[in-house]
């Protein structure tokens, strides 16, 4: 994908969506719980499990985490408990991604620091306590869940740039997404694909951050 213009100067904030940028998930470690609560192989849930409009729906916060897990049940032909379901749907979480920290801590000091995922809310309640630390550094965490508008959807970054309250075009925003690079360029912001940490520390370099 495509690199944008960055200069010295030119970013009043930054913009960071959360899974495989700040944290780093590992959806094979959900499956695999699943599947061994379940007495199956996570091969066999692999193929049935979608983002599909219940999983959506969770994420908007139109869903409660009990009528999400009753989707689940049904989608995937198992039949575990919600505490089952929960403990391998944050079992997703494999830590801060290399490097991002020192990186964070770096720009916290030079612009405000944002973050903006999609997300849900058992998720959300798993990582603010779990990954307290490195989430300090943002000012806000714009979470998909919260404001009800999720990634790549026009509405939703434009609800984060007037949240922000600077110019679309001087709001550098990182996701791992393509699909949510080209959303955020559609509403003006200036948006880098990520794919390591090393993507957001080019970045900054031109930034002069």
């Amino acid at each position: 994908m495509n690199r944008p213009m960055l200069l010295p100067g030119s970013a009043d904030a930054l913009l960071f969506d959360l899974g495989r940028v700040v944290l780093d998930v590992d959806f094979k470690k959900t499956l695999a719980c699943w599947a061994g609560h379940a007495g199956c192989e996570p091969a066999d849930l692999a193929g049935r499990f979608s983002r599909d409009e219940f999983y959506q729906r969770h994420e908007k916060g139109e869903l409660s985490d009990a009528e999400f897990f009753q989707a689940l049940r049904t989608a995937l032909g198992i039949a575990i408990s919600d505490a089952q379901f929960l403990e391998g749907w944050n079992a997703i979480f494999s830590g801060e991604m290399p490097g991002i920290a020192p990186l964070l801590a770096r720009a916290a000091k030079r612009v405000p620091l944002y973050a903006f995922s999609n997300t849900n809310a058992a998720h959300v309640e798993h990582f603010s306590a779990a990954y307290a630390g490195v989430l300090g550094y943002f000012r806000e965490l714009f979470l998909s869940s919260a404001i009800g508008l999720r990634k790549p959807d026009a509405e939703a970054y434009d609800h984060v740039v007037k949240a922000i309250g600077a110019p679309a075009e001087r709001i550098v925003f990182f996701d791992d997404l393509a699909e949510n690079i080209e959303g955020a360029r559609a509403r003006g912001l200036t948006a880098v694909h990520v794919t390591s940490s090393d993507d957001v520390a080019e970045a900054m370099a031109a930034l002069g951050i």
